[in-house]
């Protein structure tokens, strides 16, 4: 009922809202995937065919960072999330995820990966320094589907997310990473008090479980809430308040339904051993990312969840309310519909102001 209800509310929410104009920084990217800013004025850029790019904004140019990991550029494969903790200084670490190949010919697989390096901009070109790959997952296919995946921190530990690449059941084996939502030291060692380390069979980096593609992820430090948003099928893509050892359903439960016949894809839409999500969209946007908004530029945004649509090419803004531990989706709004672009990446300079990265290879401030 409460999804019905959440459903039922973004018909009365008004969808179309140009607002002010979005500054072009530059077009000249390539299928940029992941944005974190390293300085006030330094942004660094993943490309998914491999390539990292350093974008100073006050001088608007792009710099060519070397030292990237070698890829799988294919489907959605390709280097992902390049993220950074709140408490980063300049020459700390900056961590990656990406779909590592495994194997060449035609048994060529790829599993989604988290690795950390540091930036050395002491001569040209720019040069990622002390490599350190962090972990390959047991996610390894020869799919080029869901390979998630955005990055996210809390004080101690990095989370990252992984698609169920394109099999459905990884979604509920806790054997695989594939479908879940990954949490470790910062080190990249297994904390003690994840939630399976002791079960036989389960696969220890798990935090949460039951997931399609989550690419989104976001981190509310002041409730110490962890936020996800992932891609249905046909519907049903999902906002989930992600806590520790929780099963999100899919493919069990979900609100999407099969992309060759009317029909929902599980057993029901919901299950009282498995968690709702607290927002649900139907038809789906196809989020891409997720940024949970604390800037001052945008004062009307405080506490809001921001997410790139790309099939309905908008900035998706959610407003929340309800309790600390059972939080609703207040209310929706749609911004920027005007440039119709796939909005793929987002991130906040030290001002507040957005930065947007579309699929096109535009790079916006707003």
């Amino acid at each position: 009922m409460k999804i019905l209800l959440l459903c039922i509310s973004i018909l009365f929410t008004p969808l179309l809202h140009a607002g002010k104009a979005a500054e072009v920084l530059t077009d000249t990217l390539s299928r940029p995937w992941g944005m974190a800013f390293i300085a006030p004025d330094q942004l660094l850029i993943s490309e998914r065919s491999g390539t990292l790019q350093l974008f100073h904004t006050g001088q608007q140019q792009l710099h060519e960072v070397k030292g990237a990991p070698r890829v799988w550029f294919d489907g959605q494969g390709g280097l992902l999330d390049v993220a950074v903790a709140d408490d980063y200084q300049p020459g700390g670490w900056i961590y990656f995820t990406w779909s590592a190949p495994l194997a060449q010919g035609e048994r060529a697989q790829a599993a989604t990966a988290l690795g950390r390096a540091r930036l050395d901009i002491s001569r040209q070109p720019f040069q990622l320094a002390d490599w350190q790959t962090l972990l390959i997952s047991q996610s390894a296919s020869s799919s080029g589907q869901h390979f998630g995946s955005r990055i996210a921190f809390d004080k101690d530990h990095v989370f990252f997310s992984i698609g169920d690449r394109g099999e459905r059941e990884n979604g509920q084996r806790l054997n695989t990473h594939a479908g879940k939502i990954l949490r470790l030291t910062r080190d990249g060692d297994i904390p003690a008090d994840n939630p399976f380390v002791r079960q036989p069979g389960a696969l220890a980096e798990i935090w949460s479980y039951g997931h399609r593609n989550p690419q989104g992820l976001a981190y509310d430090a002041a409730t110490q809430r962890l936020w996800a948003i992932e891609h249905g099928p046909r519907g049903g893509d999902e906002i989930n308040l992600i806590k520790k050892g929780h099963n999100y359903g899919w493919p069990v439960v979900s609100w999407g339904k099969e992309y060759w016949n009317p029909l929902y894809v599980g057993e029901a839409r919901s299950r009282p051993d498995m968690t709702d999500p607290v927002k649900m969209y139907d038809p789906s946007i196809a989020p891409g990312s997720l940024l949970f908004y604390q800037g001052k530029a945008h004062a009307d945004w405080q506490g809001n969840l921001l997410a790139g649509a790309l099939k309905l090419t908008h900035l998706n803004r959610v407003t929340l309310g309800g309790t600390e531990n059972e939080p609703q989706a207040i209310s929706e709004e749609r911004l920027l519909t005007n440039l119709n672009e796939r909005i793929r990446a987002l991130a906040t300079d030290s001002t507040g102001k957005l930065y947007i990265a579309t699929d096109s290879g535009r790079l916006l401030r707003y």
